[in-house]
C-alpha cells in the first residue's frame, strides 16, 4: 500500500483522465472530481470522461506531422487516452479519429475500475488547500465558481475566446447520387464523403450563411467575445470574403468524382471540376454518423437545418447534433506556470489541458500526462520533470511558460515550436521527418523510453 499522499484531479476531460491514470499507475491514490452530471457545461452532452466536444479527430496520424508526432510521443509514454483512441479508431483518411461513444465509455470504465482511483461526482467550487497536491484540469469550460476563485488566486482576469462545434448528420440521409467518397489527392482510402458545388450553388450558400440568424450568446460576455482563429465558425469565414471558404474548409483541390470522367484529361478536368467541396468525416465505427468538417457554427438550430440543406447531397439531411458555441477559458500561462506545469506561486498545484493555453485534443492529453506524472512525483517526494523542447510535448510546455505575455493565445502543436535543426533541409517532408527522428530520440533519452527501430 502506498504511503504517498492522495492527489486530487479536478476535471475528467482529456487532460484530467490522462493525469488521473498516470498518477494511479505510479501507485499513488487519486480523487478524481467531475461535476457532470450534477452540473452540465454549455457544450457537453454526456457524463462520460474525456468527451470529445468539437470533433472526433485528433488530427494527422503520420508522425511526420505535428499532431501525429505528438500522438506518437504519447504512445511511447504509455498514454491511456491515445491507446484507447487507437483501439476505437474509425476511418479518417490519414487522421486519428474515434468512435466518440465507445471511446469515452472505455476511458470511464478504465478509471472506475482502477483500485487507486476514487471518483467524486460534484462541482469543485474552489481550489483545494495549499498543501494538497492538485491537478487543475477543468478545461476550457471551467465552471464560473471555480473560475472566480482561480481569478482571485492568480490576481488576473481570465482570458477567453469563443469556440464552436460542427453539426453531425445521419449517413443514410446523404444523397450519394450527388456526393462521392474520396480522400484529398486519393491519399489512403476514400474515407470522406464529399459534396461538390458549382459557382452558383456556392454563392447562394454563402449568401444564406450571411443572412442566417445566429444564436444568442446567453452565458457569455458579448462585448468582449472574440473568436480563436484556428476554429472559426463557418458564418464568420463567409463574412471575411467571397472566396475565404473556398481556400479553407470548402477547398475543392485534390478531390475528384470518377463519374465526372478521366481526371487526367485536361479538358474534362477544366469543365467538370467543382467550384467548392464540403467534406464530411465519419463519426462512428459503423459509418452511420458524419460530421461536417470545418463547419463550426453558432447559427440557430432551425437556421442550421435550412442553410446546410442547401449543400448538394444534404437536401434531406437528418441532423443528429447541431452546432453549438461556448466560452473557452485559459490561463495567462507565461506569467503563471513553469514548464513542469506547476504554478509558480504554489508548487503543489499543477494545471493541465486546454486551460493552460494549448490547443487540440492531443495537446490536452500531453498536458495531462506531464501534470499527472509530476503530481505523482511530488507525492513520492521526487523532483518534478520537464521534457526536452526538441520533442513536441516539451516544445508546447516550454512555449506556454515562456511566451511573451499580454497577447498570449492558445497554441496547437506545430513544428515552428521546435528548435532549428543543425543543418537546413529544404525539402519539407524530409525536414519534418528529421524533426520527428530527433524528437523521438531525445524523448527516449530523457525518459528512458525504448526508441523504436
Amino acid at each position: 500500500m502506498s504511503t504517498a499522499p492522495t492527489v486530487v484531479v479536478i476535471g475528467a476531460g482529456l487532460a484530467g483522465t490522462e493525469a488521473a491514470w498516470q498518477i494511479a499507475n505510479a501507485g499513488v491514490k487519486v480523487r478524481l472530481i467531475e461535476m457532470r452530471p450534477m452540473k452540465r457545461s454549455p457544450a457537453h452532452h454526456s457524463s462520460e470522461f474525456a468527451e470529445l466536444v468539437c470533433s472526433n479527430s485528433f488530427g494527422a496520424l503520420s508522425s511526420d506531422r505535428a499532431a501525429g508526432l505528438l500522438q506518437e510521443e504519447l504512445r511511447r509514454l504509455g498514454s491511456l487516452v491515445i491507446r484507447t483512441a487507437d483501439t476505437h479508431a474509425v476511418p479518417a483518411g490519414g487522421a486519428l479519429a474515434v468512435d466518440r461513444g465507445r471511446y469515452s465509455a472505455a476511458l470511464t470504465a478504465a478509471l472506475e475500475e482502477h483500485p487507486l482511483v476514487t471518483i467524486e461526482r460534484r462541482e469543485q467550487l474552489s481550489l483545494p488547500a495549499n498543501d494538497q497536491i492538485t491537478v487543475l484540469a477543468t478545461g476550457p469550460l471551467t465552471s464560473e465558481a471555480l473560475a472566480e476563485d482561480l481569478r482571485g488566486f492568480t490576481g488576473r482576469e481570465d482570458c477567453h475566446f469563443f469556440d464552436a462545434a460542427s453539426p453531425i448528420v445521419e449517413g443514410e440521409s446523404i444523397d450519394m447520387d450527388k456526393a462521392f467518397r474520396a480522400s484529398r489527392y486519393d491519399k489512403g482510402d476514400a474515407d470522406y464523403i464529399n459534396c461538390p458545388m458549382n459557382q452558383e450553388q456556392y454563392l447562394a450558400f454563402r449568401e444564406a450563411l450571411l443572412e442566417a440568424e445566429q444564436a444568442e450568446l446567453k452565458d457569455f460576455e458579448k462585448d468582449s467575445a472574440t473568436f480563436f482563429e484556428g476554429c472559426l465558425p463557418i458564418e464568420e469565414l463567409a463574412r471575411r470574403g467571397e472566396d475565404t471558404m473556398r481556400y479553407g474548409p470548402l477547398k475543392p483541390i485534390g478531390l475528384w468524382d470518377p463519374r465526372w470522367g478521366d481526371v487526367n484529361d485536361r479538358d474534362v478536368r477544366r469543365a467538370k471540376r467543382a467550384y467548392a467541396v464540403v467534406q464530411l468525416r465519419q463519426e462512428d465505427k459503423d459509418g452511420r454518423l458524419w460530421n461536417l468538417v470545418g463547419f463550426q457554427t453558432n447559427l440557430k438550430w432551425g437556421e442550421q437545418k435550412r442553410v446546410l440543406r442547401l449543400i448538394p447531397g444534404l437536401e434531406e439531411a437528418e441532423f443528429v447534433r447541431f452546432g453549438v458555441m461556448h466560452r473557452n477559458t485559459f490561463l495567462e500561462a507565461p506569467e503563471l506556470l513553469e514548464p513542469t506545469l506547476q504554478f509558480r506561486r504554489r508548487e503543489r498545484l499543477l494545471a493541465a489541458g486546454q486551460i493552460t493555453g494549448t490547443e487540440g485534443y492531443a495537446a490536452a492529453v500531453a498536458g495531462g500526462w506531464l501534470a499527472g506524472t509530476n503530481a505523482a512525483r511530488l507525492a513520492k517526494g521526487q523532483a518534478p520533470m520537464t521534457l526536452p523542447p526538441t520533442c513536441m510535448i516539451g516544445a508546447l510546455t516550454h512555449f506556454i511558460s515562456e511566451a511573451p505575455s499580454g497577447k498570449f493565445q492558445p497554441m496547437p502543436p506545430n513544428f515552428g515550436l521546435l528548435p532549428e535543426l543543425p543543418e537546413r533541409i529544404r525539402d519539407k517532408r524530409r525536414r519534418y521527418g528529421a524533426y520527428r527522428d530527433r524528437a523521438l530520440n531525445d524523448l527516449a533519452t530523457a525518459t528512458m523510453v525504448p526508441a523504436a527501430a
